[in-house]
């Protein structure tokens, strides 16, 4: 049985938290956060403890998941490998490359496993729509969106990531991720531009974002995100892959609304396009929903561990899809595109 510290008890957290209380492999040690927040029936029987390395040293867990905000993830990650725990860490995976390297060769130095929260590779629409992307064949456009128009409780979430994190670089990374294992190839450009559409976040700090990555085999994608009250509802989820052979696209139903959490991973139907061949709609009808994934993503920890596997090659797409991500912000800021 893997004993487990979960660091942060947010949204994700939470989740985790459900995923390893049901499942036989795992066995909760206990809970950090620096407040006692309501949970679950589930988890409240967990003690809560407010520092994160004292509970470390105290507790001596097998892994440690660190969901806690994005400025800690690569200290509380470093930290558990040097106290020999294995690490689960919520995307992104830090808040600088160099930071995220620091990760990937603490990692190597001392054998440790780093799972990095990228739910999508675990969710078999998303893998299905790859699977196809790929058998097209490129060079691709990638056209990916996933705006949320927060209020309340979400926008006060979206507040407090925005201290560290903007929206292209912390839900970026999914979708760049999803790119890079389609084209296979290597990013050479991003050009980014953002807008700071609230008086409620830091002066330095922008709410709304796109950019665009260019690969070194042609292809070229284009991702958006915007977080909060004025944003648009209309066109939140846009979801196309396109080749020269045709596309491939996730279509929502109609009721879906950017505030559902369930509808960033819920897809209903993948359409495949091909040139002279017409459409073909894929249900994903009975797909997993978010708790689920959760359960599917800490399964995948568990089996790294159990089997020993290599995930060199999973860090070292964090570190990439990371790095696009903070070009991004850069360009952003600096009104210049930058070479990878």
């Amino acid at each position: 049985m893997i004993r487990v510290l979960v660091a942060g008890l947010g949204n994700m957290g939470r989740s985790h938290a459900l995923a390893y209380h049901s499942d036989p492999a795992f066995q909760i040690v206990g809970l950090v956060n620096r407040s006692v927040p309501d949970l679950p029936e589930e988890l409240r029987g967990y003690a809560i403890t407010a520092d994160y390395h004292e509970a470390l040293a105290r507790l001596k867990p097998d892994l440690v998941c660190v969901a806690t905000y994005s400025d800690t993830h690569a200290d509380y990650a470093c930290a558990a490998m040097d106290a020999g725990a294995d690490v689960f860490v919520e995307k992104p995976l830090a808040t600088t490359v160099a930071d995220a390297r620091r990760v990937q060769d603490k990692a190597a130095e001392t054998g440790r496993k780093v799972v990095v929260g990228y739910i999508l590779r675990h969710h078999p629409s998303w893998q299905r729509l790859i699977a196809e992307a790929r058998a097209l064949g490129g060079p691709y456009v990638f056209r990916l969106n996933l705006n949320q128009q927060s209020s309340g409780p979400t926008w006060e979430v979206h507040k407090a990531l925005m201290q560290t994190t903007p929206p292209i670089v912390d839900c970026g990374v999914h979708y760049v991720d999803v790119m890079c294992q389609i084209t296979d190839a290597q990013p050479v450009e991003v050009r980014g531009m953002g807008l700071r559409l609230s008086h409620d976040i830091a002066p330095d700090m922008y709410n709304y974002g796109h950019f665009q990555v260019l690969f070194d085999d042609g292809s070229l994608g284009w991702y958006e995100a915007g977080w909060g009250p004025m944003m648009s509802d209309t066109a939140f989820f846009v979801k196309d892959v396109v080749s020269p052979n045709g596309a491939v696209s996730i279509r929502m139903p109609e009721s879906a609304r950017s505030d559902d959490i369930d509808t960033h991973t819920k897809t209903s139907l993948i359409r495949l396009h091909r040139v002279g061949q017409g459409d073909t709609d894929i249900s994903m009808a009975d797909e997993p929903g978010h708790q689920a994934l959760c359960d599917r993503e800490q399964a995948f920890v568990a089996r790294a561990i159990h089997e020993n596997l290599d995930l060199s090659r999973h860090i070292s797409d964090a570190v990439q899809s990371l790095a696009i991500c903070l070009a991004a912000d850069e360009s952003v800021r600096s009104g210049l595109p930058v070479k990878l």
